[in-house]
């Protein structure tokens, strides 16, 4: 598989091209500059199921880092003090970095059901639940930088399980264990899809999540809205 030096150099060059796109989009930069280091650091979110080492540190210090940072926003539109978002921040870091990284080392295996498109995008929505901003476009944009970052690392680990040898070409034992759907645990299977199921309706009535704390959208926040809004306009065409 990759070493960790390579997915950091492969993470961190599609983080510098995907904030450059975004810049060539329009977006404003510091939300380029914001998206290109999430697609950098969470090219190691996959390695957080690893067992040791190098990747497990930087992977759980990566992770305690920046979904605080991303929580930022949500935190401010809910009307929280500074004092209270400096506390808030500070409790989720200690969460992920000392609770969640220990039930990653004693219930995951290396190259399990963290290392799958299912694990991919169920980093993708939570990052899309951890931020808020009233403009949809920035925060799918946050969103995408994650996708795109965490599946850097796993299409990487599957390119390196093939090997050019005596003119052609073979495969590890570790090939398919990184880009797949399942793996041979049906507890690990059931978990993953019982994770990302969570997570899609979180998404899906995020907008009803914040009104609960008092807070009313100004623009499409959820699915649902983005899918009532296509289907308003559709409508009007039709009626011109």
């Amino acid at each position: 598989m990759a070493d960790y030096r390579t997915h950091m150099i492969v993470s961190t060059t599609a983080g510098v091209l995907y904030g450059l796109g975004g810049f060539q989009s329009g977006l404003p930069i510091e939300s380029c500059i914001i998206g290109g280091a999430l697609c950098s650091v969470s090219g190691m979110l996959p390695d957080l199921d690893s067992d040791s080492g190098i990747p497990l540190r930087e992977a759980v210090g990566f992770a305690s880092a920046f979904i605080p940072m991303l929580m930022v926003d949500r935190l401010q539109r809910i009307g929280m003090s500074h004092e209270r978002m400096l506390v808030t921040t500070i409790v989720v870091y200690f969460c992920l970095r000392f609770g969640i990284a220990e039930l990653f080392r004693r219930y995951t295996v290396h190259r399990g059901m963290w290392h799958s498109m299912p694990a991919a995008i169920s980093a993708a929505l939570f990052a899309f639940l951890a931020c808020s901003c009233e403009h949809m476009g920035l925060r799918l944009f946050k969103t995408l930088a994650i996708f795109i970052g965490f599946m850097s690392h796993i299409l990487l680990d599957e390119i390196w399980s093939i090997e050019f040898r005596r003119g052609r070409y073979t495969f590890k034992h570790s090939f398919g264990t990184a880009l797949k759907f399942w793996s041979n645990s049906r507890v690990a299977n059931i978990f993953s899809y019982l994770l990302l199921a969570i997570l899609c309706t979180l998404a899906y009535y995020d907008e009803g999540l914040m009104q609960r704390f008092g807070y009313k959208a100004q623009s499409p926040q959820t699915a649902v809205d983005w899918l009532n809004q296509l289907r308003q306009h559709s409508q009007n065409l039709l009626t011109r």
